[in-house]
């Protein structure tokens, strides 16, 4: 894009009024970014040159490169309204003085910082949507994002902003495809049935048919019969939904089916913008825990290596599982249960008030780790603010944590733990604790994440549980954990994998990105 040919003469110093137009221009830079602190200071670094706005080739291919990169911020699922080319474009063509071309320089790099931003750590603030979306976010600063794009190829540092991960591609893809297909009328029209089953016949089967066929789950057939083959594609969407893969299409079943592509859509859009929150590197072995989807996993190289199914926080505000990352830095193996000051006084203590005997599993501590004969204790004495007193539970396999459990120290005082209620990971639903994820499979679990330093971990781990005393295995390479909440994910193999909005969270994303801007097309049909 090319700028006046007056005002470049001003700028670039004709000698009439050089120096007067170079210092009109500046001044408007200074004026223009003042409000910003960080804009502010990569001017004020520079000397108040143009990034943007000089007539020579780099600053054209920097011009180029933003007005492409807002031109394609849709297929990144960003609003292209929300950076204005048209604006910006106007006020290019409207600049006739120095100061005029100022405020085309600030505004410009406005708009470059708000959009590489976005594409590269999202649009919004986790923690001002939801107090359990607790993520830090690594937002680069307007002087890093300036300063790098000023020494790069233009349109090489807009292809790096976006995740590199192998997800974020996938979710490209697949909002692609989602967009595509809801133009033309999506999967079709929904089956006019509450449920059906093996066997049946008619309409509704029929409809059954072609849904399954249009949603890729089916080979293309005539059968008119919920035969095997209907069977079997319906366990694979059942799977590819979290449902139990029984083959019977009931309600729950046939509601996920009903489901239209306007409603999956938004879950990858989300989900897109979730995945540009933990744009940074994960670690080559990490640990990623998917609350939506009840599960924990060890990756090794985005490849994985264990898979456990989990227990996560009630869908009660007080103990909804948080979303964040951090790293494990040792195994606590027979640990002891430090009850939380908010269960003591809220559980416990009521019913050690009814009952000085109650909970007799665990053990009562004075303030200077002394423990006290609750015999001597009136519980009825104290509030929940004047309770003076801890409560232990020491090893055992009855024991609320199980015999161990994995930590990664941070202020949530949440980790990842063995239970001896074994029971709950039969539930297709599993949210049970009071914040913490509780292992299916915690041996397993510690024999991966002690194999790199073990060489026989099984045997190792077990030599420690068998003295039945807590003791503390340090990881000699921390491993990082991400705890995520991901409704929509898309596999490098199989279909997409689509789970409830357990706690509400991705409803409140997608109003967010609506109210930013973004939105569906128009739906065809």
């Amino acid at each position: 894009m090319l700028l006046p040919a007056a005002v470049a003469i001003l700028l670039l110093g004709a000698p009439q009024g050089a120096v007067a137009g170079v210092t009109a221009f500046k001044q408007a830079v200074a004026e223009g970014a003042a409000q910003d602190e960080d804009l502010a200071a990569h001017y004020r670094a520079g000397g108040y040159a143009a990034l943007w706005t000089g007539t020579g080739e780099a600053d054209r291919a920097r011009r180029q490169a933003l007005l492409q990169a807002i031109d394609a911020a849709g297929a990144h699922g960003l609003p292209a309204s929300r950076y204005d080319a048209d604006g910006l474009m106007r006020m290019m063509r409207d600049a006739r003085t120095p100061r005029d071309l100022g405020a085309v320089e600030v505004a410009m790099s406005r708009v470059f910082l708000r959009l590489a931003q976005d594409m590269q750590t999202g649009m919004l603030t986790p923690a001002q949507i939801d107090s359990g979306m607790v993520r830090s976010v690594p937002v680069r600063s307007a002087e890093d994002l300036l300063s790098s794009f000023a020494a790069a190829n233009p349109q090489g540092f807009f292809r790096g902003l976006a995740p590199k991960s192998g997800e974020y591609a996938r979710l490209m893809r697949e909002k692609n495809r989602l967009e595509a297909m809801l133009e033309t009328g999506g999967w079709g029209p929904a089956v006019p049935a509450a449920s059906l089953a093996p066997g049946q016949t008619g309409p509704a089967v029929v409809a059954l048919r072609n849904r399954l066929m249009r949603m890729g789950y089916l080979e293309r057939t005539a059968s008119a019969s919920y035969d095997i083959a209907m069977q079997q594609a319906v366990q694979l969407f059942q799977q590819a939904h979290g449902l139990v893969p029984d083959g019977t299409a009931g309600g729950a079943t046939m509601a996920a089916i009903n489901t239209p592509i306007a409603r999956r859509l938004p879950m990858i859009l989300v989900a897109m913008e979730r995945e540009r929150w933990l744009s940074g590197p994960r670690g080559a072995r990490h640990v990623l825990v998917n609350l939506t989807d009840f599960s924990a996993r060890i990756m090794d190289d985005d490849s994985l290596t264990f898979e456990t199914r989990a227990v996560i926080g009630k869908n009660i505000r007080t103990h909804q599982s948080p979303e964040f990352s951090d790293e494990m830095e040792y195994l606590e193996i027979n640990p002891v249960w430090n009850v939380p000051r908010s269960i003591t006084v809220s559980e416990y203590l009521p019913q050690m008030q009814r009952n000085r005997g109650a909970a007799g599993h665990l053990r009562l501590y004075n303030s200077r780790g002394q423990q006290v004969n609750r015999a001597n204790v009136n519980f009825n004495a104290y509030s929940a603010r004047t309770f003076p007193f801890d409560l232990k539970q020491p090893p055992s396999p009855r024991n609320a944590l199980g015999l161990v459990k994995f930590m990664f120290p941070n202020k949530y005082n949440i980790y990842l733990h063995d239970t001896p209620s074994k029971s709950l990971f039969d539930r297709n639903v599993r949210a049970f604790s009071h914040g913490c994820i509780r292992l299916q499979k915690p041996f397993d679990f510690a024999y991966e994440i002690l194999s790199p330093q073990a060489a026989d971990p099984k045997a190792y781990f077990h030599r420690i549980l068998d003295t039945g005393q807590q003791t503390r295995v340090t990881l000699e390479q921390k491993v990082p954990v991400h705890i995520i909440y991901r409704t929509a994910t898309v596999p490098a193999k199989g279909p997409v994998q689509y789970r409830e909005d357990v706690y509400g969270r991705d409803a409140k994303v997608w109003e967010a990105l609506q109210k930013a801007g973004v939105s569906l097309p128009a739906q065809q049909g």
